[in-house]
């Protein structure tokens, strides 16, 4: 499969899907997961803002999916899932946001599955196909509720604690894709997933057997090793192999 870069960003008062070539964005029509056709117009890429690459109507994640990330907790036997609310979804270059009270605030560098088509009790073998591509992702974790709350609502669902983007890359062999974070422009995390416990058509799925998934809804598919906290000011940068560069700073 040939490697296409879909971006979704605003220009001229309008949002758009494109295709992302080089430094220049073919505007497309139609929707991005059905019918996507090029209009024929182009901009620079210096004259959009990159907006987050879609509108997910669920944000799903998967927890504890690299042994560097178990610490001293089991193996897991099955993806360990949890959900983050749509409004947790920024795109590059958005404010990470401090909500009241927030004293932990933690990056988690992830590679982000974005679903193509509908998706019920797919096999292993058929996720594959509903996959449209990946993104970067930054699962924003409050580790002080995160810890004591009884569900993650607060600590993984805050609004801004979702970024992803640049853009969602097809073509790319997702199984062996490196990931790395960099807070203020030294290393924190970097693993390839092919280290992972689950793989991408594993989650996928699993998920299958129980929820629904539809074209847009993407799957944060776990972070690698440790984390540390974010302060005001820090610039956070998640690095996916083959996608580019999500950059938020810490408001």
């Amino acid at each position: 499969m040939n490697i296409t870069k879909y971006v979704r960003y605003s220009a001229e008062d309008k949002v758009s899907y494109g295709i992302l070539d080089g430094t220049t964005v073919r505007e497309l029509r139609d929707d991005l997961f059905e019918n996507p056709t090029p209009t024929g117009k182009t901009l620079p890429l210096s004259a959009v803002r990159l907006l987050a690459p879609c509108v997910p109507s669920k944000v799903l994640a998967v927890g504890l999916n690299y042994r560097s990330h178990l610490g001293n907790d089991p193996m897991p036997v099955y993806p360990g899932l949890f959900f983050k609310a749509p409004t947790t979804i920024i795109g590059p270059d958005d404010k990470i946001v401090y909500p009241e009270g927030a004293t932990d605030v933690h990056y988690e560098a992830e590679m982000v599955v974005v679903i193509g088509k509908k998706a019920k009790n797919v096999s292993v073998a058929e996720a594959s196909s509903h996959i449209f591509g990946i993104t970067a992702g930054n699962d924003v974790s409050e580790r002080y509720w995160q810890d004591h709350d009884l569900q993650w609502f607060r600590g993984k669902g805050c609004d801004t604690f979702g970024p992803i983007g640049p853009a969602i890359v097809r073509g790319l062999d997702y199984k062996n894709v490196q990931v790395q974070s960099r807070l203020n422009g030294q290393v924190k995390q970097s693993q390839r997933t092919s280290d992972q416990i689950f793989d991408a058509d594993t989650i996928v799925s699993y998920i299958s057997k129980f929820v629904t998934l539809v074209p847009g809804d993407i799957i944060f598919t776990g972070t690698p090793g440790e984390t540390s906290p974010m302060k005001a000011g820090d610039v956070i940068e998640i690095e996916v192999e083959g996608v580019g560069t999500l950059r938020n700073t810490i408001a």
